[in-house]
């Protein structure tokens, strides 16, 4: 939500409420249920007024919260409901999903202005659930104090909030209680927003500045979170003391605690609004906590809402989804979103606020210590102004699904709303010198219903919405939701709490269902625990682990049942274990389907110890004597508004070969502009020295992105030839291919035949012998022409004469490749067993491509994969089923992008001087029920093509518009096109004559692009198996980086398959961008793995023999 509020003194446009309830589907998989037939007719009610509305409460909508626990031991769950404006309810399930609203009598309706999270506990170990509202809004005084109500037994309650010392005045969102130090008691966070004016900080970092210290109004003071142990009944303030952030930059929106690492402590994650990044506390075991987010996750949400923390993919490891605000359909992505630009996002890394963007993030626990984000290849980033986000299994099947609340009551960042009345209204009051009243502006804010997404877990780590499948796609405004087992048929009913429209209460239908079958547990603690939080139940089913942490609050400002309800669909559970708080553990084996156990922490007597699997991996990354890759400092988009990633950031290119002969192979690691190459003596035992080499030292200028050795002049030792890139069009002059000649003894001398050149984004550097003359020949391929990304760079074929000159051979003998586009690799491999090698090209918006090696000239051969047009990066060629004939690996963008292009709905992208100024743009699309529409919004796609904005289209308008309408049918015409249809990274099984089997290569992979494949048989068993590298960090912000791979080993198989390595297995494990990684080779045979980074150090790691 960063920039939303700095526009709402501006806000004005039509006001209408399209809200329209669907018809109920009688075979969904979860019914509506109205208050006629519940007795629930709660309605959280907000209405703006003139002492209390949006312009004085910027979390005016943010609505309220959702609690369900048995509070009377009935064995029925109730349901409490929070209200900001009214009064909190309570309703005592009656059996048969009717419900009796006993909030009045019961003593728990409150007495504050505007209450926000709630959650059931048990504080006094009386074994009944207490309940505990946390309470914020703009008053002053008493009215922001939480309240407990504590539970007679008789279903009144008493409140004594003061009395525990936990009538804390902090603008409260929500709390959580949970045994933090392992004592017996439940501890407890509070979770505070600030209230300070965003607008006001000017993205200041005063984090470790308590809020108590600001030089602030008192007023705007008492927003930090908040730690609380509990000492014999009594709530103590620890958070300075434990590792707590308790400033006022802290916009705090959700607590969600759990245990990430596995030691049986509970971790914390705190989901921050606005600038501030989220923060993820490790308990250390001492009382203390550490914030980790940085070392834990490569990116996270922008704007974190909600959030929750369980097993998504029945690994045994919890993993993390929070909500954002990103629209997902075209139309109003284009209407109410502005991104930030890059400027504004770098400058906030380096105020360490670290990588955020505007999506949902689904983090996937490695069990390393490591998050893998893949909302965009799971298919959940985009939910719209998202709030409560629930995980649990909707379906019975034993996955777990996303539940996600989204709406706002006004839309605040409508940019026609933004853009056009806020100034006719500013110009009114100018002229006039009146205001305009408060009502009057509110009442033409827009005001949109958005369906909740249901999003159904396919086993795959890909998600589905089924909101409309399932029952569940009622427009409308939704915060808070919980979810229970409301009539004990074993399966987990919602309720979701909304703003200004009866409450959704769903009754879930799975048990109609027969073939999905469920286990339920309900936990008895001890001493001052009695409900047992803190508990890990896991289901035992194969190699699966169906896992339950109890802690109760989750989503937003919401706490779930205490009863743990399993779906197991089809699976044999082979046993049950419990983890209880007090460290003690039990088994159950022998389960019946369909049925619930009683189990008491008494009954658990064997102290339960970690088990810890050690396994010797297959590398181990050593020590070395690298230097530090080191990126200039220079900003395509300055250049070209419209690219989405930056070209200028290749490097480092690698090249390695035995230089002196000693049986070790050397290593030469390009530079950045300004930064000279190196070439390093492999002295062996994985020790390196870099040697004095003053020519490379003198074209410390130039930008190295490829590189090679070999024999360039035919007198037995080994040359160096180094291409130039990078993306600055004003340095046209160091877009250069360099020749070192090696004078035998190591010392590498540029040669003073000047190079063949294109002046162009060098990318790849392929030698190879094509003519069999005897001497090495030089394919050299172009990324890109720099500074005007879309146009075809020129890419050389270079004939050598056996002497180290070489002459430009493209036009006489490979006439085809200027035109083969943007390559991004090449390699010369035998693809049709004639004994010559053939150039196979890859490369950016173009499929893979192969040139027939005649033995004269290249020509063109014909193959199937010319339909397959991607975002190639790298392409190797090895017989990967040993059927003689050689196959391909192909790298590519990856699946887990914000756009994804398929072969039903393809990407273009549009190259021409659009508005006919002198300067190339380029526009991408997507394709959307067949029509091309522009990614660009329109503020974007208007600042570089100034006629956009001069045909006065309004948002909506431009929304609405394809490429084809937006520019006329001659500029349409003459706009060079290029098309993207798959993303996947594949191999390529050649059947022979032109024809391959494409496979994708495993989900893991498609995490991220894959810039760089290397192939041997890491396990010995005469399988060859790949290494791959990826990630691409330098993309626009809205367009998140892709950043989840951490480096692949793909075991290969007989029949030519590949199956992922975890990284505890592995012991391959890079952060960064990996450029490229290769095989280093010693005299005394031991193998090692080389990888150079981006901007970074670069790696080694030794294989395990």
């Amino acid at each position: 939500m960063s920039n939303r509020f700095v526009l709402l003194p501006l806000i004005i446009l039509f006001f209408s409420n399209c809200s329209k309830e669907n018809s109920e589907n009688k075979d969904a998989l979860f019914s509506k249920l109205d208050a006629s037939q519940t007795g629930i007719d709660f309605i959280n009610e907000v209405k703006n007024g003139a002492d209390m509305n949006i312009f004085k409460y910027r979390n005016f909508y943010n609505g309220g919260g959702v609690a369900i626990g048995d509070i009377n031991n009935d064995g029925l769950s109730d349901v409490y409901f929070t209200s900001n404006l009214g009064t909190n309810k309570l309703y005592l399930n009656k059996g048969n999903f009717k419900f009796e609203d006993i909030s009045k009598k019961a003593g728990v309706q409150g007495t504050k202005t505007w209450s926000t999270g709630v959650v059931m506990v048990d504080l006094n170990a009386d074994g009944l659930l207490d309940i505990y509202v946390c309470n914020a809004g703009n008053s002053l005084g008493d009215q922001q104090k939480n309240e407990l109500f504590i539970n007679n037994g008789n279903n009144t309650f008493t409140e004594k909030a003061a009395e525990y010392n936990l009538a804390d005045t902090g603008i409260t969102t929500h709390a959580a209680f949970f045994d933090y130090d392992k004592d017996g008691d439940l501890d407890v966070y509070i979770l505070n927003n600030s209230f300070i004016p965003v607008s006001s900080l000017n993205y200041s970092n005063k984090r470790d500045l308590r809020d108590k210290d600001w030089d602030v109004a008192e007023i705007l003071k008492g927003g930090g979170d908040k730690l609380l142990r509990n000492d014999n009944g009594k709530f103590v303030d620890v958070s300075e003391k434990s590792g707590i952030y308790g400033s006022l930059i802290g916009f705090g929106l959700g607590v969600t605690v759990g245990d990430v690492n596995g030691d049986l402590y509970p971790d914390i994650y705190i989901s921050n609004d606005f600038y501030e990044r989220d923060y993820l506390y490790i308990n250390n075991k001492n009382g203390t906590f550490t914030e980790q987010i940085q070392g834990w996750t490569s990116h996270i949400s922008q704007s974190s809402m909600g959030a929750d923390m369980a097993d998504v993919n029945n690994d045994g490891k919890a993993d993390i989804f929070v909500t954002d605000m990103l629209p997902e359909p075209d139309e109003r992505l284009k209407t109410t979103t502005n991104f930030e630009n890059y400027d504004l996002f770098t400058r906030k890394v380096n105020l360490d606020f670290y990588t955020q963007y505007m999506q949902n993030t689904l983090q996937i626990n490695n069990g390393n210590n490591q998050f893998l984000e893949i909302a965009n290849h799971a298919g959940v980033a985009k939910t719209d102004w998202s709030w409560g986000a629930l995980l649990f299994d909707m379906d019975n099947d034993g996955y777990k699904d996303i539940y996600v609340c989204n709406g706002i009551f006004n839309d605040l960042t409508n940019q026609d709303f933004v853009d056009f009345f806020a100034n006719e209204f500013m110009q009114k009051m100018v002229v006039t010198g009146k205001k305009e009243e408060i009502q009057t502006i509110i009442s033409k804010m827009p005001s949109t219903p958005i369906p909740n997404y249901a999003f159904k877990n396919n086993k795959n780590l890909t998600f589905s919405n089924e909101a409309i499948k399932w029952g569940l796609d009622t427009p409308s405004f939704s915060n808070g939701a919980a979810y229970g087992d409301l009539d004990n048929d074993g399966d987990l009913d919602l309720i979701v709490n909304n703003v200004n429209m009866e409450s959704f209460i769903y009754r879930n239908n799975s048990q109609k269902n027969k073939n999905n079958h469920y286990i339920k547990v309900k936990l008895k603690g001890e001493g001052q625990n009695k409900f047992a939080v803190g508990s890990v139940v896991e289901l035992f089913s194969g190699k699966e682990i169906l896992r339950q942490e109890l802690i109760p609050s989750r989503g937003f400002q919401s706490s779930i049942d205490y009863v743990m309800t399993f779906g197991i669909g089809t699976k044999k559970i082979d046993s049950l274990q419990v983890i209880w708080p007090n460290g003690k553990f039990q088994t159950i084996k022998k389960i019946a389907n369909n049925s619930t156990l009683n189990l008491d922490i008494t009954n658990a007597k064997v102290d339960y110890v970690p088990k810890i699997v050690k396994s010797k991996p297959l590398f181990t990354e050593k020590k070395n004597q690298f230097l530090a890759h080191k990126e200039n400092n220079y900003v395509d988009f300055d250049h070209e508004g419209l690219i989405s990633k930056m070209l200028s950031q290749e490097g480092p290119s690698l090249a390695v070969a035995d230089i002196n002969g000693d049986g070790n192979e050397d290593v030469f690691i390009g530079g950045a502009k300004g930064q000279a190459g190196k070439i390093y003596l492999n002295k062996g035992n994985g020790n390196y020295s870099v040697t004095d080499q003053k020519d490379l030292d003198a074209d410390a200028i130039f930008e190295d992105t490829a590189a090679s050795f070999f024999d360039a002049d035919n007198d037995g030792d080994i040359d160096l030839l180094v291409g130039s890139g990078g993306n600055e069009k004003a340095d046209q002059a160091n877009y250069k291919n360099r020749l070192y000649l090696n004078n035998g003894k190591g010392v590498f001398v540029k040669s003073k035949t000047n190079m063949p050149t294109t002046k162009n984004n060098v990318s790849v550097i392929a030698p190879n012998d094509f003519d069999n003359d005897g001497d090495i020949d030089v394919f050299i391929g172009s990324r890109s022409v720099p500074g005007v990304y879309g146009i075809d760079p020129k890419h050389l074929l270079l004939e050598n004469d056996g002497k180290g000159n070489f002459t430009n051979v493209t036009d006489k003998k490979a006439f085809k490749i200027n035109s083969v586009g943007m390559i991004t690799d090449a390699i010369w491999e035998d693809i049709d067993n004639d004994s010559k090698k053939d150039l196979i090209l890859v490369g950016d918006w173009t499929a893979p491509m192969i040139f027939k090696n005649n033995g004269r000239r290249l020509v063109e051969f014909k193959s199937n994969l010319s339909g397959y047009l991607g975002f190639w990066n790298a392409v190797s060629c090895v017989d990967l089923n040993n059927d003689g004939k050689k196959d391909l690996i192909l790298g590519n963008k990856g699946t887990n992008t914000n756009y994804k292009a398929t072969s039903a709905n393809p990407m273009k992208l549009f190259t021409n001087d659009f508005d006919n100024n002198g300067t190339i743009e380029q526009i991408a699309t997507r394709s959307i029920e067949g029509k091309d529409l522009p990614i660009n919004l329109k503020q974007e796609l208007a600042k570089q093509i100034p006629s956009i904005k001069k045909k006065n289209l309004s948002y909506a308008d431009y929304s609405k518009k394809t490429f084809q309408e937006l520019f006329a049918k001659e500029v349409v015409d003459n706009s060079i096109q290029k098309t993207v249809n798959i993303q996947e990274s594949v191999i390529a099984i050649n059947k022979g004559n032109g024809k391959f089997e494409v496979k994708a290569l495993p989900k893991e992979v498609q995490f991220s692009c894959v810039n760089t494949i290397t192939t041997m048989d890491v396990n010995n068993d005469g399988i060859l198996d790949l290494i791959l590298g990826g990630n691409q960090y330098e993309f626009k912000p809205q367009f998140s980086r892709l950043d989840a791979n951490y480096g692949s080993v793909l075991l290969g198989s007989k029949n030519g398959t590949f199956s992922w390595l975890p990284y505890n297995q592995s012991g391959f494990f890079i952060k960064g961008e990996v450029k490229q990684v290769k095989i280093v080779k010693d005299k005394n045979k031991t193998v090692s793995i080389i990888a150079v980074v981006n901007d970074n150090t670069p790696k080694i790691f030794r294989r395990n023999e």
